[in-house]
């Protein structure tokens, strides 16, 4: 995952000296393979590589177009062969990717941003036209954010920089805290209030203030609800789904280096080190070889992968690396500071809660590191489009149903349902119809309800963002499974865009399960093809036969690990604090008294709370050192030194579809 700065200066004026050594400087981590300068008339550039492909060596960045268009890019074009076709007068099959966008914006201008297929971030600079294009993919992958004020624009992969020499002081994004608290924040927000995110699928347009056009952002892509694959028989729908699943993973696979595979029990990760096998058996794959990384934790018998993750491992005939979690989370040395001398001189520019020891991300750069790895394949965004979930249900099928007055097939298929459920017919139709109650009829489950230490006009003024920007189901429109899976989308972007670049650990993630063609074809066929009567992931089962180890296609699913398991962890921390001094307070994110109670009930072991108030605890030490290092402006907010916070880490890394699905 290369890297790219840029600043353009409307007026002309050159940066400050020393500005971008600075930002040279501090990018340099994150592009190993050396970083490449632009710059002319305001306009400044910088580019930092990380070569993942044969490609990717011969690429020379920050690159000028035949029509002088200036450009940076950071991705893997997955639809090469098609471009290059489209694009023979101007390309060759030797060319690089970046050369291929060149000619693909010099023959079609900003509608060639939905023709590139794969993971991409790219600016655009025209002298010309003085216009600056920034865009992102469909999934938004890669990361791009961007500061405007009167008389610059500034744009990079990494935040730091935009943060760190700005010159400023930044205001707080309420959102953005709203939605970290609750997980999941909107995936073009930052915590600046000025600094925003490229939105996946779209670009942003900016031009000088002079010329009378407000800076703006569109979508160049969307799905297309029309779009519907209809077969007669079973196996076509299976034979399709083969293909289509087996391209995603050929894609990800495309890489000068071996491609390292996070490999766990669950169907997902199985799945695409199966299809990966296959394809590189086949001769289809860009890769000298692939190898699966998994981790486990014997401590926690609900949690048994060991045994399953093997049986992969045994078809391959290759044992991959193993990370024992137990040992690693039982080692009493493993403390996380939450203080505001967090990280030592080190500055965090983004909250993080990383519930997993060090050692697990030491072992796993290790691995990375004695094997020559660049390329992580993740599981992430199995579960929707394959019809994932612990138990399968006649929702949407139903809803589907009743959005298209297909009643006569609406009473067969809740008669066989709540036979298959042992469920009364009523309960299930009732289920589904309540889905298309507006919002504010609907009960939100107690886990995305804000916990009534929130402050309440806090609550009241993000209250879509502390409850996961919750979404009704129209009875008009789209089928309410395609809303579904665009619901799901959203947060998968979401997620994504969350997650921080760490130059200790340096990879390029991809994730076969967001491929655009791949969400094509789930998002076109019919809901009841996904999920059958009593069948979870019932196509993709079908199709898989003979790839994937039959132990693995006919487990049941697995049951996240519940609160109980984790309270084996120290509270103690949890009262180092006190709630008068803290900076949520003045924020007025908090309720100082009701959080005080809420500490010492968590201290008691009484009901509460623990991952919140974890959440809550951790933006409290980042917010303290963002006002001390001076980045942020907190009104009323007096410098005092912060009490200590500690934490023992005694609980594994996550368990997400990211990498144990």
């Amino acid at each position: 995952m290369s890297v790219q700065f840029g600043r353009w200066n409307f007026e002309g004026e050159p940066p400050a000296p020393g500005y971008i050594n600075k930002v040279s400087t501090l990018l340099a981590p994150y592009g190993p393979d050396g970083t490449q300068a632009y710059s002319k008339g305001g306009i400044d550039l910088l580019y930092g590589a990380f070569h993942t492909t044969k490609e990717s060596h011969r690429e020379t960045q920050p690159l000028i177009s035949p029509s002088g268009a200036v450009i940076t890019w950071d991705g893997r074009l997955d639809n090469r062969q098609e471009l290059i076709r489209d694009l023979v007068a101007f390309v060759t099959s030797a060319s690089t990717d970046v050369d291929i966008v060149a000619a693909a914006y010099d023959s079609w201008g900003p509608r060639c941003f939905a023709r590139l297929i794969g993971d991409w971030a790219l600016s655009i600079w025209n002298p010309d036209t003085l216009s600056l294009f920034l865009a992102k993919d469909f999934i938004g992958t890669r990361h791009l954010y961007y500061s405007l004020d009167n008389n610059q624009i500034t744009w990079s992969t990494i935040l730091d920089p935009l943060v760190l020499f700005a010159s400023k002081t930044f205001a707080i994004c309420e959102e953005y805290i709203a939605g970290w608290l609750s997980q999941v924040p909107s995936a073009h927000l930052t915590p600046f209030a000025r600094i925003k995110a490229v939105p996946a699928s779209s670009y942003v347009l900016v031009r000088p203030p002079q010329h009378g056009v407000a800076p703006t952002v569109s979508k160049y892509w969307d799905f297309d609800p029309s779009k519907k694959i209809r077969y007669r028989t079973n196996v076509e729908y299976e034979e399709h789904f083969r293909a289509v699943f087996a391209e995603a993973v050929r894609r990800t696979l495309r890489s000068d280096r071996p491609v390292l595979a996070e490999l766990s029990g669950g169907m997902d990760s199985s799945s695409i080190v199966c299809m990966a096998d296959s394809s590189i058996a086949r001769g289809k794959a860009e890769t000298p070889r692939l190898d699966t990384i998994s981790w486990f934790d014997d401590s926690v018998p609900e949690y048994d992968e060991r045994s399953r993750f093997t049986k992969v491992e045994e078809k391959r005939g290759r044992a991959g690396w193993h990370i024992d979690l137990g040992s690693l989370t039982n080692d009493a040395s493993e403390q996380v500071s939450l203080g505001c001398d967090l990280g030592g001189d080190r500055l965090e520019i983004l909250p993080s809660l990383d519930w997993g020891p060090r050692k697990f991300s030491e072992e796993y750069a290790a691995c990375m590191t004695s094997q020559g790895h660049r390329v992580t394949l993740s599981g992430f965004g199995g579960e929707q489009p394959t019809g994932g979930g612990a138990i399968p249900t006649p929702t949407l099928e139903l809803l589907n149903l009743l959005a298209r007055g297909r009643f006569l097939r609406l009473s067969h298929q809740l008669k066989a349902w709540a036979a298959r459920m042992r469920q009364p017919r009523r309960s299930l139709l009732w289920k589904a119809v309540h889905e298309f109650l507006p919002v504010v009829f609907l009960t939100l489950p107690e886990e995305l309800r804000p916990p009534g230490w929130f402050d309440s006009h806090f609550i009241r003024r993000n209250h879509a963002a502390l409850c996961r920007y919750p979404s009704r189901t129209k009875l008009f429109g789209p089928l309410p499974s395609f809303q579904k899976h665009l619901s799901v989308l959203d947060c998968e972007r979401r997620l994504i865009a969350h997650c921080a670049l760490h130059s200790n650990l340096l990879r390029e993630i991809r994730f076969p399960f967001l491929d655009r063609d791949f969400r094509e074809f789930a998002y076109a066929i019919p809901w009841e093809q996904i999920v059958g009567v009593g069948q979870r992931r019932s196509l993709m089962r079908r199709a898989l036969v003979d790839i994937v180890p039959d132990e693995l296609l006919n487990r049941k699913h697995r049951t996240p690990i519940s609160e109980d398991l984790r309270k084996g962890r120290s509270t103690e921390w949890l009262g180092l604090v006190e709630a008068d001094q803290m900076v949520c307070r003045a924020l007025r994110i908090i309720e100082p008294d009701r959080f005080k109670q809420a500490l010492q009930k968590a201290q008691s072991d009484q009901e509460a709370s623990i991952n919140l108030l974890t959440r809550a605890l951790t933006l409290e030490s980042w917010l303290r050192q963002m006002v001390n290092r001076g980045v942020l402006t907190i009104p009323t907010f007096t410098r005092k030194p912060c009490p200590s916070m500690v934490k023992t880490a005694s609980q594994p890394p996550v368990r997400t579809n990211s990498s144990a699905s």
